[in-house]
């Protein structure tokens, strides 16, 4: 991903820097991390770069209870009756997948196994031989599958359509298991995206997910993904999905903000333009983003996920207090987008939280000025 605007002239030189931006008399210059004139988000007590969890957008700690026992045990129980005693139409449910799907993934990864070696995530396939019709398995199942086929770097082989392929019937598999969750076809949403669905089979399938979940903020994110220009359709097509959904929206609902996840589906990837950030068409939806946040219920599930997306375009727009507001409330966890578009999600949240600091501090503001 793109780093700060600032930087560009010194990747083109090829400096590896990880700067912080402070505003002097002079305009914008650069600070150092560990200088004298470097701000320090420690002093905010903010949680070390190593100690950022990546796994979730923010905290569940039911989940991670979980989650931890089950890695540790490898006894798959603790999984299977968190997800049935969450409801199938949450978006809480969806993440709780999500994250037990990536944390087999991720232990595949890191063990795959051999010879004299259990392969990791071996507590997935043990859930799913011996409870072949738990609907929590079957979806945790079919999302694995997705995010084998999109880490493996391999889009647009042979191996990735049939791994993706392979997805589709899980998630078929899924929806007969438990016919009024929506999960199943959320999980096959990011399916349509890696094999290019024709437009009419992913309107059948978006319809499906409307009747079960009509303002799930997860499934339009990732039906969002379909209509981009990068994917399958076009820029206009996905602003204007955005917009509608955004419009329709009830009050307290976090489909406001998802206009602004299509500006940043369609960022340059190089952008030489200083006012891009403060432009009409991006105020707006950050605007919107920000009215989503203060409108929503302090416990919805997807706060995080619009928290994230807004520190990063607040700290590209240069509004540091609100840019610091949003560090306040998801400080430790950054599962979420923009950072898990790079390979370290936590050291690309950690420069973006450090500018936010600088250049709130270049303006007046201190630890002890900071509301909490």
């Amino acid at each position: 991903m793109e780093i700060v605007w600032v930087l560009i002239a010194f990747v083109m030189l090829g400096a590896v820097l990880t700067p912080v931006l402070r505003r002097g008399r002079g305009g914008i210059r650069l600070a150092v991390p560990g200088s004298p004139d470097a701000a320090d988000p420690a002093d905010y007590g903010f949680a070390r770069q190593e100690e950022l969890d990546i796994r979730v957008p923010g905290p569940d700690q039911d989940l991670m209870d979980t989650l931890d026992l089950v890695q540790r045990t490898g006894d798959y129980r603790g999984a299977a009756q968190l997800l049935a005693g969450t409801d199938a139409g949450s978006e809480t449910r969806w993440q709780r997948v999500q994250a037990f799907a990536g944390a087999a993934s991720l232990e595949l990864a890191g063990r795959p196994g051999g010879v004299s070696e259990t392969p990791g995530g071996q507590w997935l396939r043990v859930w799913r031989l011996e409870a072949p019709k738990d609907a929590g398995a079957a979806a945790v199942h079919a999302e694995f599958l997705v995010q084998q086929a999109w880490r493996s770097g391999s889009a647009g082989t042979d191996e990735f359509r049939i791994t993706l392929e392979e997805a589709a019937r899980a998630c078929g598999e899924a929806a007969l298991l438990a016919p009024g969750d929506p999960v199943p076809y959320l999980v096959e949403l990011s399916v349509a995206r890696g094999l290019g669905y024709p437009r009419e089979r992913f309107e059948q399938l978006w319809l499906k997910i409307l009747d079960r979940a009509p303002a799930h903020m997860g499934a339009h994110l990732a039906a969002l993904h379909y209509w981009c220009e990068k994917w399958h359709g076009s820029k206009q097509l996905a602003d204007s999905f955005a917009q509608a959904a955004a419009a329709r929206a009830p009050r307290g609902s976090l489909l406001a903000a998802l206009p602004l996840f299509a500006v940043h589906e369609h960022l340059p990837d190089v952008n030489l333009v200083r006012t891009f950030y403060r432009s009409e068409d991006v105020t707006k939806a950050v605007e919107g983003a920000l009215y989503a946040v203060h409108s929503a219920r302090s416990d919805d599930p997807m706060l995080a996920h619009v928290r994230h997306m807004l520190l990063f375009f607040l700290v590209r727009s240069e509004r540091w207090s609100e840019a610091m507001d949003q560090v306040i409330h998801i400080d430790g966890h950054v599962g979420a987008l923009p950072w898990t578009l790079d390979e370290d999600p936590a050291a690309s949240y950690a420069v973006y939280r450090a500018l936010a600091v600088a250049g709130y501090e270049a303006n007046g503001g201190s630890p002890a000025t900071l509301p909490r």
